[in-house]
């Protein structure tokens, strides 16, 4: 890939725009298929404005918007990423159809952060090209992505496609087994089942929860992860703190209810109008404004040990 910098990316929603935004900003040429006439329409004024917030206007003539997949020019594309909804069934259909329009050198990938590599690939030729690669919202802001190898997945493309990734200043992860969930989001996932657990129990309020994560260890993860704060603080004080609090942690196979129960009440969060929190318009509207700030400020604090983005 080092020398190869031109990419399609398929599905033009909230995380394909925002990671042809990250490929175009490091300059390389990037082609966005929509198929949806009402999405297409918007995405001129979002990658625009996107590209001005990320200080690289001029990279807009590296971004190419097609209604259809047959307006690629396949032969020239190095790269394919894949951000259409979550139904496996699309995303293979999809595969199946760009596989003999590629080059045979060519990597595909999916953005998927449900669906194992594998599943997305069985019974696809190429499967040793085959990858996850998966962003985190906001694709343009988070610097984390996964590569995730499949069991066919060719180690040294994965090398290869990391090495790509921090070109265009990302922090890539190689994740070696195809998990559910990855690396990422298994890690999530686990502290939010002792979250939700603390709160059934009326240990804590979901806002306390939220500011003990936000303010207390969450402050630490931006400057050590958790194996590095272990490092830190000792390990022989972690694994005694392990013994007494392992045996009481949230085990459950099951969503909890104070997840489950919100959700069949339609209390899915901001597009609902109500999660864990209430929210107006203009509610949403504040605390977008306000998440995105912090995550620009952690970035330049972080901006020292962020791979510099090569072409930007």
């Amino acid at each position: 890939m080092a020398n190869r910098r031109t990419c399609a990316v398929i599905g033009g929603g909230t995380m394909g725009a925002d990671i042809a935004l990250t490929l175009a900003r490091a300059g390389c040429t990037t082609h966005l298929v929509e198929t949806f006439e009402e999405v297409r329409k918007t995405l001129a004024g979002r990658l625009c404005a996107g590209l001005a917030a990320l200080g690289c206007p001029g990279r807009l003539d590296r971004l190419c918007v097609h209604a259809s997949l047959d307006a690629v020019p396949w032969p020239g594309i190095d790269l394919v990423i894949e951000a259409v909804p979550e139904r496996l069934d699309l995303k293979r259909g999809l595969f199946a159809e760009v596989l003999p329009r590629l080059r045979d050198d060519a990597l595909l990938t999916s953005n998927s952060s449900s669906f194992p590599i594998s599943a997305i690939a069985e019974g696809l030729p190429s499967a040793h090209r085959f990858f996850g690669l998966h962003y985190f919202m906001p694709a343009h802001l988070v610097p984390l992505v996964e590569v995730v190898c499949g069991p066919a997945s060719d180690p040294a493309l994965a090398e290869d496609l990391a090495g790509f990734m921090r070109a265009t200043g990302k922090v890539p992860v190689i994740v070696r087994k195809d998990l559910p969930g990855f690396l990422a989001n298994r890690l999530q996932h686990a502290l939010a089942r002792e979250a939700l657990a603390l709160v059934e129990a009326g240990v804590a309020t979901p806002a306390d929860v939220d500011a003990a994560v936000r303010f207390g260890f969450g402050f630490r993860f931006l400057a050590a992860g958790p194996l590095l704060q272990r490092d830190h603080a000792g390990l022989d004080v972690h694994a005694a703190a392990a013994a007494t609090m392992y045996p009481t942690l949230a085990a459950g196979a099951r969503p909890s209810r104070v997840l489950t129960d919100r959700v069949a009440a339609g209390r899915l969060g901001m597009k609902a109008g109500g999660g864990f929190y209430d929210w107006t318009p203009q509610a949403i509207a504040r605390e977008r404004e306000r998440y995105e700030a912090l995550l620009r400020a952690g970035l330049a604090l972080i901006a020292p040990e962020l791979p510099p983005v090569e072409g930007g």
